[in-house]
């Protein structure tokens, strides 16, 4: 990538259905692999952090701060091209365990990514707007876009319930009544997402 003079998107979805890709680890590994596959400088910096963790044998712990340095070399090599990155769903991290939670961490890894200040380097991250998330978020934007009350969001949530509802041959047999109260009560609980 710093090579060649192109731009690199990296994407990160925290996925609450898988717990490995819930906190600030699997977002660090997750960026620092699709990062290193773009670009050989990258895969060297890569190279010697799994060098200096016996070859791979053992995994760098959090405590450590390997992967945020690793993540922060790879990001401040003179002469890189923009490096889009996307985090999506951050609600998605667990709030509840732990001193600092999982999103603590994360946001809390976000803070530090913002900090370094690099001007080639661009964030995108979505999420519901939890108070615990916009009270650190909304200090670090730039620019900031809310689509969760916005009426083309609730619209478009509308007519996909509606297509699920109206295709699924099943609930083609309940009554029409029935099934306009499942549009209703989707539509309405579904909160912008």
């Amino acid at each position: 990538m710093c090579e060649v003079g192109s731009t690199t998107i990296a994407y990160y979805y925290f996925d609450f259905r898988d717990t490995e890709k819930q906190d600030r680890n699997g977002l660090l590994s997750s960026l620092l692999s699709q990062l290193s596959a773009k670009s050989d400088s990258f895969r060297n910096i890569l190279s010697r952090l799994r060098s200096s963790h016996a070859g791979g044998a053992w995994k760098p712990s959090q405590a450590d701060g390997a992967l945020t340095d690793c993540l922060r070399d790879m990001l401040t090599l003179p002469g890189c091209d923009p490096i889009y990155i996307i985090v999506d769903a951050i609600d998605e991290c667990p709030d509840i365990t732990g001193n600092p939670s999982a999103r603590e961490e994360v946001l809390e890894l976000v803070e530090e990514l913002v900090g370094w200040r690099l001007p080639h380097v661009h964030l995108c991250l979505t999420s519901r707007p939890e108070s615990d998330i916009r009270m650190y978020l909304e200090p670090l934007a730039r620019l900031q876009i809310s689509l969760h009350d916005e009426i083309g969001q609730k619209k478009d949530i509308i007519d996909y319930i509606n297509a699920v509802i109206l295709s699924d041959r099943r609930m083609q047999k309940w009554r029409k009544e029935d099934r306009q109260l499942v549009i209703d009560m989707l539509s309405e609980k579904a909160d912008g997402m």
